[in-house]
């Protein structure tokens, strides 16, 4: 393990973290909001320690080539430090009283999470509002992946990283030059979200908020800058809107590039996405039907806050129209299965992902159909390709691992005095990357009542979520570390 170049790159990435601090520092000078002294601190600290490490860490001598372990390690250690100095613009404004609360706004930010801590979200400095929507923007495709793009002097190896980094059972480059791929991902990402801004503000929404709710909705975060998120309009119109981006992205974004690319139905050719469509489709007609009558009188309203719903659930987006408390039964368990299953592999969202689900369901019934035909030579296929065995037991592992760290972390929660529907429900959220969850941490409820420590236990499953359990668990197996 060469420490010397895990340090160099890390420096890199806090030096590119405090540069894109100035995008707030310029919306406060704008709107002369006064907390340009907070960002200014935060920018010098954070650019000047990653300038320090890059500098006292030079590769001279050292190879190019990023092994695999190295590669998980600059990952995890890299978002750890991003969570960690991505805090400081937060924690030296008003809004937050100490750097726990900092802390887990920031990492619950760049993992895209969308759980937060704080109760005037609408009395606080615009600057700081946009820094928490930017930073799950960046959070949302991966400061590594964006790394590649922009850092190609990272060498030959970096396709370490994208594995490490891109939310994917499978990370496929689109094309031979990873430096490529990651350029390409980006200006599909940043194409669509200006699209957003362009429809949101058709509908009279203003630039800021545009802006803002833009950078959260395509990384699947759901931060918004209103105390009640997208609520606050009370608007179809938005809601239909914000739906459909979702929507696009819990999709996988290579699909986007074919789509571009002339292959007008490269959604539907592929079946992880069609899994996605019509499940989402499947699971909101059920909530529509359930709360027709029982919540809302209307068969159109019940359908309008039934889809906008399931699809920010299930895209790991975030974003409430509704208290989902209130409705039936029925309703709320869809909901919270919704939290498990999450988006397309490839995606900005969170949870086990379909392509996984759809893995493990076929090979569930590879085992009962080889029980009846012992002998039987049974494969599982994903868009008439054959999943290899180690490739499976990798899912089922992370299936298992996902389930059992889910179980140990409620169980943890519970025991610092947090009563049982929400250790499931904030776990289940943080894990899953989701934001609200349920009991006292449900869409119309924050996380900053939680104790400390279980602040700093749900920053950790969000840091799992978001790197896909894998690239952190492994740096406490022992094995790891030996040559």
């Amino acid at each position: 393990m060469r420490w010397s170049y895990i340090i160099h790159i890390n420096g890199i990435l806090l030096i590119f973290l405090g540069v894109a601090m100035g995008l707030p520092l310029l919306c406060s000078f704008y709107f002369h909001d006064m907390a340009h002294v907070g960002l200014i601190k935060s920018m010098g600290i954070t650019a000047g320690t990653g300038a320090l490490m890059f500098l006292l860490s030079k590769r001279t001598g050292l190879d190019h080539y990023i092994n695999q372990k190295e590669g998980m390690a600059v990952v995890a250690l890299g978002w750890t430090a991003i969570g960690l100095f991505g805090a400081l613009p937060f924690y030296f404004g008003p809004e937050f009283a100490n750097f726990t609360d900092a802390f887990f706004e920031s990492i619950s930010g760049f993992t895209t999470t969308g759980s937060s801590v704080m109760t005037n979200i609408e009395g606080a400095s615009k600057s700081l509002l946009l820094w928490r929507s930017f930073i799950q923007w960046l959070g949302g495709m991966g400061i590594i992946v964006l790394s590649l793009a922009i850092l190609p002097f990272l060498g030959v190896g970096g396709i370490q990283l994208y594995k490490a980094e891109v939310p994917s059972p499978v990370p496929d480059k689109l094309t031979p030059r990873l430096s490529d791929s990651a350029k390409i991902l980006w200006v599909v990402y940043a194409g669509i979200s200006v699209f957003e801004i362009i429809f949101l503000l058709a509908g009279g929404m203003s630039l800021f908020d545009s802006v803002c709710h833009t950078f959260t909705t395509m990384p699947t975060g759901g931060f918004s800058p209103k105390n009640s998120s997208i609520a606050s309009y009370n608007s179809a119109y938005f809601d239909y809107v914000i739906v459909i981006f979702m929507v696009l992205a819990g999709i996988n974004f290579s699909l986007h590039y074919q789509m571009l690319r002339g292959k007008t139905l490269a959604f539907w050719k592929d079946s992880e996405c069609r899994f996605f469509l019509i499940l989402t489709a499947v699971l909101t007609l059920m909530v529509t039907w359930d709360i027709y009558g029982s919540v809302y009188e209307s068969l159109s309203e019940a359908f309008r806050y039934a889809v906008f719903q399931i699809v920010s659930i299930i895209t790991t987006t975030g974003f409430a129209t509704a208290d989902y408390e209130k409705f039936p039964g029925l309703s709320q368990v869809i909901i919270f299965m919704c939290m498990f299953i999450g988006a397309c592999a490839g995606s900005t969202g969170g949870g086990m992902k379909c392509a996984r689900i759809m893995a493990c369901f076929k090979y569930c019934y590879r085992e009962l159909f080889k029980l009846i035909h012992p002998r039987s030579v049974a494969q599982v296929r994903i868009n008439n390709h054959v999943i290899p065995d180690e490739l499976l037991r990798s899912i089922m592992g992370f299936l298992a691992l996902y389930i059992g760290l889910f179980i140990i972390s409620s169980i943890l929660l519970a025991c610092l005095g947090v009563d049982m529907m929400t250790s499931l429900g904030a776990v289940a959220a943080c894990i899953g990357n989701i934001g609200p969850g349920f009991g006292t941490v449900g869409p119309v409820e924050n996380f900053a009542h939680m104790p400390v420590l279980g602040k700093w236990l749900l920053a950790w499953c969000m840091l799992l979520g978001r790197l896909e359990i894998y690239t952190v668990i492994i740096l406490f197996v022992p094995e790891f570390w030996k040559k």
